[in-house]
C-alpha cells in the first residue's frame, strides 16, 4: 500500500490500486496488513479501503476484526448492498453507516470540472448544454462521465447547445432548469395525476418525460411506488402491472416499451385508491423504532433445540391449518401491542373484501358463531 500525492497522477494510481483491491487474495491482505503495522510504528495510520466488500463471506469479515480493534487500521468498506444482511453483526457494530445518495447539480457540476482539469481542456458545451446534461444525468454521476468520454473523443468546431447536443448524443435534451425544477416539476405531476385519478394528465405528463429524453427506469420506480402508495389493495394488480411494464421495457426497449410504460400510467390512474397500506407501513414502522426489544412471543418463537423447546419455545402455537375455519385464535403480537391495528382497509375496491375477511377471522377469534 502506498501514499498516493493528490494530483491527477496520483488519482489515476490509486485508482489501479483500487482496482487491484477488488479481487485482492488472503496472502495479499496479509501483506498489507503487515505493511500497515510497520507503518504504525513509523507513526503514520493506514486507511484500508475494500470496495464491494459485501463479497467477503461472514467468516472472512471477522478476518479484519483484530486490526481495527487495535487501530492497525481504519477500514473503509464500500457496498452496494444492505449492510444490515451483508455484514455479520461484529463488523456491524464497530462501524459507522454512510448512506451515499445520488448526486445533485453542483455536485454533478464538480465532477464535470475534474474531468476538464484532467483532460486539460473545458467541454464543448454552451452554459444552457452544460446544465441539460447534468440534469439528464438524474443524479448519475457515472452515467455524466460517460456522457463527457463521449464529448471529449471528437473535436468540434464549435460549442454546442442543448439542440445540438441533443442531435449529437442522439437523444433529446430536456430543456430543464439549472435547477432541475422542471425535471421534478414533471414527476410530481405525474405521481399527482396518477393519484388524482386523471389518466388524460398522467399520460400527458409521461409522455413529456419520455419526449425529452427522461430515463424511463425513473419513470417506473415511480409508477411503482404509486402503485402501492396510492392504491395498495385496493387494486392488487396494479402492483404486478408496474412490475410488467418494467419487464417489457427490458425485453423489447424504447421506442416499443413507451406503450407499456403508457398501459400502466393508465391502468394506475384510473384504478380504485387507498393509502391503508402507505398508512399502515408508516405505523408500523413507528412501533418498530420505539419498541426494538419488544420480545417475541413465546408460542410463535422457533423451537428447533431442545433446550428451546425446555424453555417453552413454540408452546401453546397452533397450526391454523388444524382450527376450525383454518383460523387459529391465537395473538402474534408482543404483549404491548396486542390488540394493535396498523393495517386498516377501506371501503374501495379490493379492500372492501379485505375488510370483510378481517372482521370475519376477528369474530372467529372472539367465539362468535355464524358471522
Amino acid at each position: 500500500m502506498q501514499r498516493y500525492p493528490m494530483t491527477p497522477q496520483g488519482h489515476a494510481a490509486l485508482e489501479e490500486e483500487l482496482k487491484q483491491l477488488k479481487t485482492v487474495d488472503r496472502p495479499r491482505i496479509t501483506a498489507a496488513i503487515a505493511e500497515a503495522r510497520e507503518h504504525g510504528r513509523l507513526g503514520r495510520k493506514t486507511l484500508l479501503f475494500v470496495d464491494e466488500i459485501h463479497r467477503f463471506n461472514r467468516a472472512q469479515q471477522d478476518g479484519f476484526l483484530p486490526y481495527v480493534e487495535d487501530g492497525t487500521v481504519t477500514l473503509v468498506g464500500a457496498t452496494t448492498e444492505n449492510p444490515s444482511f451483508e455484514l455479520n453483526a461484529a463488523v456491524l457494530s464497530r462501524a459507522q453507516v454512510l448512506i451515499l445518495h445520488r448526486l445533485g447539480a453542483e455536485a454533478l457540476g464538480k465532477l464535470l470540472t475534474r474531468a476538464e482539469q484532467l483532460e486539460d481542456r473545458p467541454l464543448p458545451l454552451t452554459p444552457d448544454a452544460r446544465a441539460a446534461m447534468i440534469a439528464q444525468a438524474d443524479g448519475d454521476g457515472r452515467f455524466l462521465l460517460n456522457q463527457a468520454e463521449t464529448l471529449f473523443s471528437v473535436d468540434l468546431p464549435e460549442p454546442l447547445d442543448p439542440a445540438g447536443l441533443s442531435a449529437f448524443l442522439q437523444r433529446r435534451v430536456p430543456v430543464y432548469d439549472k435547477d432541475r425544477e422542471g425535471h421534478y416539476n414533471l414527476i410530481s405531476a405525474l405521481h399527482k395525476s396518477i393519484r388524482g385519478s386523471d389518466p388524460q394528465a398522467a399520460l400527458y405528463y409521461l409522455a413529456r418525460m419520455l419526449t425529452a429524453g427522461e430515463e424511463p427506469l425513473y419513470v417506473l420506480r415511480r409508477l411503482t411506488r404509486a402503485a402501492v402508495e396510492d392504491i395498495g389493495l385496493a387494486d392488487h394488480t396494479s402492483l404486478l402491472v408496474a412490475v410488467a411494464a418494467s419487464q417489457a421495457l427490458e425485453h423489447v426497449g424504447l421506442p416499443e416499451a413507451q406503450l407499456n410504460l403508457s398501459q400502466a400510467a393508465i391502468h394506475l390512474a384510473t384504478a380504485p385508491k387507498s393509502n391503508a397500506v402507505y398508512v399502515a407501513y408508516g405505523e408500523a414502522a413507528d412501533a418498530a423504532k420505539h419498541d426494538q426489544a419488544a420480545p417475541v412471543p413465546l408460542h410463535i418463537r422457533n423451537a428447533s433445540t431442545k433446550l428451546m423447546k425446555e424453555l417453552d419455545y413454540g408452546k401453546g402455537y397452533k397450526y391454523a391449518h388444524d382450527e376450525p375455519d383454518a383460523v387459529a385464535n391465537m395473538d402474534c403480537l408482543p404483549e404491548n401491542l396486542k390488540g394493535r391495528e396498523f393495517y386498516r382497509p377501506t371501503e374501495f375496491g379490493f379492500e372492501k373484501e379485505v375488510k370483510k375477511r378481517l372482521a370475519w377471522w376477528r369474530s372467529k377469534r372472539q367465539g362468535k358463531p355464524n358471522e
